[in-house]
Formats: structure tokens, sequence, C-alpha cells
């Protein structure tokens, strides 16, 4: 095993670890795991697989991530947790009245928070930021606040908060916006041909707002006007645009480089997202096969990259609450304001 963690999360198949996959991580060492539904099953395995992890890979602070973000995108959901309510419930909310949905979103997500720090989780890579237009396809839907970029700003701001008092990670997905896409990238390559001054307007403003968040997601999609020939998460052009125009310098993670808005092979992909600028590649799913190719063409960390994970390690608080309570408390906030 290597000293640096390459720069990769990867999946693994089940909800223990296979011998295969204990060999392949102690000599590939990716940075970090990312869980889904088939890695669940109840708290102390799930406790379990992440310190099986951490010590096959030699570091205690390896991180282990989720989707976690509430509504039909949350992978604790076997009955052993409550059902936390989508984004755009509480965006709707908003359009009621800001200041309750605010307190709200803010109990809401450190109640998330502390279940998965419970579970030795770090993350539950949210909050979505995309705009949510009339136009846009379902992938995104409730998912998102809403088309408000003031009201989707002030709304993920309360996410990014509450997870850190708690200790978890937020990430602001999917820089630099999935608003314009009327296709789903885990099946096409979106293509959206806006002009730059109308994103600046528009899908680009809650992740300039929201630059200080300490993880971003990077999306698979093709701005026409921008990079024409490779979808953002790809391209140096974008990964730039981020950098520079938007102003993040936090960790740049890409969503799972599996999705069939790109092309090549699972080692392809990750060059090109590591040789585009991104901190760290995503791929989860594929099975061993695929991890080892991702492997093959990963790097290690960069110095760079090692300081914005210490800084942003360095934002998580500590803030021991009880999530039950707090989950009760939101469900009551919507139950008085007329929401089923």
């Amino acid at each position: 095993m290597s000293g640096t963690p390459l720069a990769l999360f990867i999946g693994v198949e089940g909800p223990e670890l296979t011998d295969d996959e204990v060999s392949f991580l102690r000599e590939a060492n990716p940075y970090g795991l990312f869980l889904f539904r088939r890695n669940i099953d109840h708290p102390d395995q799930v406790r379990r697989l992440c310190a099986t992890f951490r010590s096959t890979v030699g570091r205690a602070d390896a991180p282990v991530f989720i989707d976690q973000e509430g509504g039909r995108v949350q992978r604790l959901d076997n009955g052993n947790w409550p059902s936390f309510r989508s984004l755009g419930s509480f965006g709707a909310l908003a359009r009621k009245d800001l200041d309750l949905a605010k307190r709200a979103m803010r109990l809401s997500s450190r109640a998330m928070g502390a279940i998965m720090a419970d579970l030795t989780i770090d993350s539950g890579t949210t909050p979505v930021v995309d705009l949510a237009r009339a136009g846009t396809h379902d992938v995104i839907g409730q998912r998102a606040f809403g088309d408000d970029p003031a009201l989707v700003t002030a709304m993920a701001r309360e996410v990014i908060d509450g997870m850190l008092e708690v200790g978890t990670l937020p990430v602001i997905k999917h820089i630099p916006g999935y608003g314009g896409v009327t296709v789903d990238p885990h099946f096409d390559c979106p293509v959206v041909d806006a002009s730059l001054d109308d994103l600046r307007r528009t899908d680009f403003q809650p992740f300039v707002a929201l630059r200080d968040a300490p993880w971003a997601m990077v999306a698979h999609l093709v701005f026409t006007r921008i990079d024409s020939e490779r979808p953002a998460s790809v391209s140096p052009k974008l990964i730039d645009l981020i950098r520079q125009d938007i102003g993040y310098d936090g960790v740049l993670i890409t969503d799972c480089l599996s999705m069939e808005a790109l092309r090549g092979t699972p080692g392809e992909r990750v060059a090109a997202a590591l040789d585009a600028g991104n901190d760290i590649a995503l791929l989860s799913q594929g099975g061993l096969v695929a991890s080892a190719g991702a492997a093959n063409a990963a790097r290690p960390l960069t110095a760079e990259t090692i300081e914005r994970i210490a800084r942003a390690d360095r934002k998580r608080g500590s803030v021991r609450v009880d999530a039950a309570a707090l989950y009760d408390e939101v469900e009551q906030i919507f139950k008085e304001s007329g929401f089923a």
C-alpha cells in the first residue's frame, strides 16, 4: 500500500467486504468509499463495514460517503432510520414562510447529519443546489429546492451549516448546475446551449454564493458555449471556470463516472477527470474489475488536494443532538403548516 492514497472513491458490492475486495483495497489504497443501498442492512453492520474499510486501507480517517439527500434519494431507507423529506418539500414550505422553512431545514439537516455521524459515515453528499425549472428533467425534480437562486441559496446554507455543526461534510451539487438539463445523465449526455451571461444570472448564482462550502460534486453535462466537446466533469475549461469564475476552491469530486453521459473505459474516465483538474474521481459502480481499472488510471492525492481536504475537515463541528427529537420537530412544523 502506498503512503498517499489515490484520488479516488470506489464502491463495493455488498454489506461486508469480500476477500477479493480486501486484497484490492490494501493494494490500491483509494481515498474513500461510497455506499449504496446494497451496502446497507442495520446500524451495527454499517459501522462494521466502515471500520473494516478504514482498517483495510490503514487510515482511521478514510472517508465514507453516501447519497442521503432526503426524498427519493436517501439510501438509509430500509426502515431502520427515519424517512426524511425531500429538499423540494422544504422549498415549497420556503415559498410559504422562508424563515420557518430555514429553521426546519436546519433541524432536519442536523438530525440527518447526526444519524450519519453515529454510523461513522462522513457525508450524505447533499445539498442539491441545482435550479429545478419547469423544463428541467425529473432526475432533479424534488431533489432541488426550486428555481429561485436566492431561495435555493438560503435553504442550501441551512443544510451546509446544519451538517457541519454535527460533524458531517456537506457536498454542494452538481456544480456548475443541472438546471438546464432535459435528459438524465445516468443514461445520456445532457447538452445546454445557454450563454455564459445567462448561466451567471441563473445556474451559477447559488454556487457562487456558497463557494465556501467544503466539498462540491461536478456535473456530467456539456455547455456548448464553453466546451462543446467535453462534459463539465472531464473538461479543463469547465473546471477552470468553476475555480476562477465561480470562485470555488474547496474539494472537487466528480459525480459517478459510470454514468452514460461519459464515454470510455473506467480507467479512461478517471484519467480524464483528474487531468481536467478535479481533486478526486468517483467510480462507485461496475464491480471489482471497473474499480481496478479506475485505480490503475488514478494517481495519488496532490499536495493541493490534501490541503483542501484538511481545510474542509477543520470546518466540522462536534455538536451532539437528539436526532429523533429534531426529526419529530420538523414533522410537526410541516403538519402545522398544512403539509401532509
